[in-house]
């Protein structure tokens, strides 16, 4: 094993968050961002229909489906197998696709969506900068699925990265919702870059 490899399981398997995770039945660390960005902004309620997008393993869509209740519908969906959550709608395939975008439709059976997420992240190349372009395009591919689908005053919660393109992503959202936020939940590596950007209230 190299010793990053090496590195990063020692610090994986000794992360509170990874600990805790298992502690509590969550598929990944992850669901504590969710957690911590929706306990400051109150982006999950009884009722309310969210789409996940890059849902795999699915530690998001638990904490949404826990929050939305049996009235709410969580539709999740990944490239990636996905074991089911209870209360969502697991479907695998790429949302860019006309036949996996029609199966998303179908699951929303008409309904607009409150709250449309993305913790997608690209598969790391170690090339910096191409990195960096492609999760900021997978930002703007998740934005663009948002505003097809979500309702007036609907909220976005993205994953994104600073770098090149990050602006310019901020000033996209400013034009298209009334209220942006930039939030890098405690749950979030410090010494990574990922932040979340958070669109509030669709124009």
């Amino acid at each position: 094993m190299a010793k990053t490899s090496k590195a990063w399981m020692q610090e994986h398997v000794t992360d509170p968050y990874v600990k805790r995770a298992n502690a509590e039945g969550f598929r990944s660390r992850a669901a504590y961002k969710l957690q911590q960005i929706d306990a400051k902004d109150k982006l999950l309620r009884p009722g309310l229909t969210v789409v996940d997008l890059g849902a795999a393993p699915g530690g998001w869509s638990q904490v949404a489906a826990k929050a939305v209740g049996r009235t709410g519908r969580v539709i999740a969906v990944d490239l990636l197998e996905m074991v089911q959550v209870a209360g969502v709608t697991v479907i695998c395939g790429d949302f860019l696709e006309e036949a996996v975008l029609e199966t998303v439709e179908n699951a929303l059976e008409g309904e607009a969506v409150d709250l449309v997420l993305s913790d997608m992240a690209p598969n790391i190349s170690g090339i910096a900068s191409a990195d960096q372009a492609r999760a900021i395009g997978l930002a703007e591919l998740a934005l663009e699925f948002a505003l097809k689908h979500l309702k007036p005053q609907g909220n976005f919660l993205v994953k994104t990265f600073h770098g090149a393109g990050f602006d310019d992503l901020v000033s996209t959202l400013r034009r298209t919702f009334q209220q942006v936020y930039t939030r890098k939940p405690d749950a979030s590596r410090s010494r990574s870059s990922e932040v979340y950007l958070l669109g509030k209230g669709l124009k």
